[in-house]
């Protein structure tokens, strides 16, 4: 004898069915709880020049990786970007995404907190440094992403012939355009310079040790810089194949293992000792502590134009956990994160 399941029981069922995550289903690379204020729009001086044009001299053009996990920082970042400019309405911002995240999602959290901005966003492949990356004393920085500032001048227009780098874990309190406007005079790059730092620290004994490798800053004084924070010369970059040059540098440590800080050490291998100079105020770095216990530290003595919380701590996390470092208090106004309970429905 057949016997039938009441209709209520039915729909019970499925309704739990619909209710249950499926195994199919992508999971989203941004998570529904982060929900962004829109930012207060910001306008030109009367002083400014003229946005009609993109590749002239009075536009700045800013490059940031973007992803789901340091989406918040770079939130803040663009806002305090915004908020110091004298001509906000000539920066254009070029956002570099993971190919394998949702460039749409992500696109769209900027354009709703930001609506007036100018930007666009440009996938990167992984596929292109995957075989390159060799493990390093902190996971995070062995994300195929952090090695997309290698690839700016393939990836931005060529139109776009300078441009400032920059980390999604800092906040300026100082006018871009004066970063911008760094003389580059035969560099590259320009980066604030520390050459009190032990650069030998940088690379292993192995380098060291091989008059082949080591000689190469025979003909240069190296000095660590920080790559968070970079002026660059994307023109000057295509016509030298810098690219290239990095790449071979971290074949090479595939093979021998000349070095142990991602993607710090190739840029070091390539660059340093050749870079044009930049003021400390421009990189008060390393806020977020040192890679493996990320403890407190108060910034460098002198002015500052740019504070950055490189290292293992980010401030967000933090104040989160509400045990923040007394310098994260000066990152939390540009904090566009909406607190739970104003999320809309």
């Amino acid at each position: 004898m057949i016997k039938f399941i009441p209709l209520s029981l039915l729909l019970l069922l499925l309704l739990l069915l619909l209710l249950l995550p499926s195994s199919a289903a992508p999971t989203p690379t941004l998570s529904i709880s982060q929900q962004f204020k829109e930012a207060p729009q910001f306008y030109n001086s009367p002083e400014c020049p003229s946005t009609d044009h993109t590749d002239d001299g009075s536009t700045v053009h800013v490059a940031m990786t973007l992803d789901a996990t340091y989406i918040r920082g770079s939130m803040a970042a663009i806002l305090s970007v915004l908020q110091h400019s004298s001509c906000p309405e000539n920066i254009i911002f070029h956002f570099v995404t993971s190919a394998s995240s949702n460039t749409f999602l992500l696109h769209d959290t900027i354009a709703n907190s930001f609506p007036y901005l100018r930007f666009n966003v440009y996938p990167f492949e992984d596929s292109l440094v995957a075989g390159l990356i060799s493990t390093s004393i902190r996971a995070a920085l062995d994300c195929p992403l952090n090695y997309a500032r290698s690839y700016l001048a393939d990836i931005l227009p060529t139109h776009v012939r300078k441009v400032v780098y920059l980390d999604s874990d800092l906040v300026l309190v100082d006018d871009i355009a004066k970063l911008a406007a760094t003389p580059l005079r035969d560099s590259i790059l320009a980066a604030p310079e520390y050459c009190n730092a032990n650069f030998t620290f940088y690379f292993t004994p192995t380098f060291w040790s091989n008059p082949s490798l080591s000689s190469t800053f025979d003909d240069r004084k190296p000095c660590y810089f920080n790559t968070g924070v970079m002026v660059m010369d994307l023109d000057r970059w295509r016509d030298s194949g810098y690219t290239t040059k990095i790449e071979e540098w971290m074949e090479l440590q595939k093979r021998m293992r000349i070095y142990e800080l991602g993607s710090l050490p190739p840029f070091l291998l390539v660059f340093a000792g050749k870079i044009a100079p930049v003021d400390h105020r421009w990189n008060q770095h390393g806020l977020g502590g040192d890679n493996f216990r990320g403890l407190c530290r108060d910034l460098h003595p002198g002015p500052v134009s740019l504070l950055h919380w490189s290292g293992k701590s980010k401030p967000w996390v933090r104040l989160d956990a509400e045990r923040p470092c007394p310098l994260d208090a000066l990152w939390a106004p540009y904090d566009l994160l909406k607190p739970p309970f104003s999320f809309d429905s």
